[in-house]
C-alpha cells in the first residue's frame, strides 16, 4: 500500500502542476485570474461535497474548532488559488510554481515568532538557502534587468504564504474531524470569499461560452481529483516521502510552461528554482523526521 499511497501523492502533485497551465491558457484567452480561481474551487466543493455524503454520519461533526479550523484552511487556499494566478500572468507558470513552494520557510518563520519551534543554525540557513534561490529565480541580484516584474514575484510568495496558512488550517482541522469534512467546509468558505470579490458577470458569461470546459478540466484536475487522490495517499505514505514527492508540482508545471506554452527560463533561473527545490525538500523531510521522532 506504501507504493500504491506515493504514486497517488505523485499523481495529485502532477494534477496541480497541470492546473497551473490551463490557468495560463485560459487567462491567454482574457478571463479573469479571480474568475479563474473561483470555478477551480468551485467544481472542487462540488467533488468534495459528494465525498463528504457518502458517509454523512460519520464525517460529520458538530465541532466549533472544526468549523474554526477549516475556515482558516479555506482563507488560506482562497489566496493560495488567486495569487498563484496571478503570479503566472505576471511572470510564467514555472517561477509562479516554484515561488508557491516557499511555504515552507513561512511555516517554519511563523514558528519561530510563536516560539512552537527551536531555531538552529540547520534551519537558518535552509531560509537563506530559499532566499538566495528566490534571487537568483528572479534575477533580484541584478537591479537593471531583473527577470521576473515585481508583481509576479510578490504574488508568487503571497501564493506561498497563503499555503503555508492552508496547511496550518488543514493540519489542525483535521486533527478535530475527517479530511474529507475539513475540504468541504473549507471550499465552501472558499466560493464564499471569492463570490465577494469576483466578477459575477463574468463568472456568469463562463456558463455559455466555449471554454466551460476548459473550466470544469481545471476544477477537476487543480482541485477535486487531485486533492481527493493526495488525502487518500497520504494516508499510506510517510509525511517525509510525500513531502519529496509533492516536489513533482513544480516541475510539471515548469515542464508544461517550457514545452506547450513557450515560457523561457535562464540557466541562473534554473538553478535558482533547483536551490529553492532542494533546499525545501531537506527542509520538509527533516522537519518530518522531527515529528516522528
Amino acid at each position: 500500500m506504501r507504493f500504491a499511497g506515493v504514486g497517488l501523492v505523485m499523481l495529485a502533485a502532477i494534477c496541480w502542476g497541470i492546473s497551473g497551465g490551463i490557468a495560463d491558457i485560459l487567462m491567454n484567452k482574457g478571463w479573469n485570474p479571480i474568475v479563474i480561481s473561483f470555478y477551480r474551487g468551485a467544481v472542487g466543493f462540488i467533488c468534495f461535497f459528494v465525498w463528504f455524503l457518502f458517509r454523512f454520519k460519520q464525517n460529520w461533526v458538530p465541532s466549533a474548532r472544526l468549523y474554526l479550523w477549516s475556515l482558516l484552511a479555506g482563507i488560506g487556499v482562497a489566496g493560495n488559488f488567486t495569487f498563484y494566478f496571478l503570479s503566472i500572468q505576471a511572470s510564467s507558470v514555472a517561477v509562479a510554481a516554484t515561488l508557491m513552494y516557499t511555504a515552507p520557510v513561512f511555516v517554519l518563520l511563523s514558528s519561530f515568532l510563536l516560539r512552537i519551534e527551536r531555531s538552529t543554525w540547520f534551519k537558518w540557513g535552509c531560509i537563506a538557502g530559499v532566499l538566495m534561490g528566490i534571487i537568483l529565480l528572479t534575477g533580484a541580484y541584478n537591479t537593471e534587468s531583473i527577470s521576473v516584474s515585481f508583481l509576479g514575484a510578490v504574488t508568487g510568495l503571497a501564493a506561498g504564504l497563503s499555503y503555508a496558512l492552508f496547511i496550518f488550517g488543514f493540519k489542525n482541522a483535521s486533527s478535530n474531524g475527517e479530511p474529507k469534512t475539513t475540504l468541504t467546509i473549507a471550499f465552501f468558505s472558499f466560493c464564499l470569499i471569492l463570490f465577494l470579490f469576483m466578477d459575477k458577470k463574468e463568472a456568469a458569461d463562463v456558463v455559455t461560452s466555449g471554454d466551460l470546459g476548459w473550466f470544469l478540466l481545471l476544477g477537476l484536475v487543480g482541485a477535486g481529483v487531485s486533492f481527493i487522490l493526495y488525502v487518500i495517499g497520504i494516508k499510506w505514505t510517510a509525511a517525509s516521502t510525500a513531502s519529496v514527492v509533492a516536489m513533482v508540482e513544480p516541475v510539471t508545471a515548469t515542464l508544461f510552461g517550457v514545452l506547450l506554452l513557450g515560457d523561457h527560463l535562464t540557466v541562473i533561473q534554473m538553478l535558482g528554482m533547483v536551490l529553492i527545490l532542494v533546499t525545501i525538500t531537506v527542509l520538509s523531510v527533516k522537519q518530518s523526521d522531527g515529528d516522528a521522532n
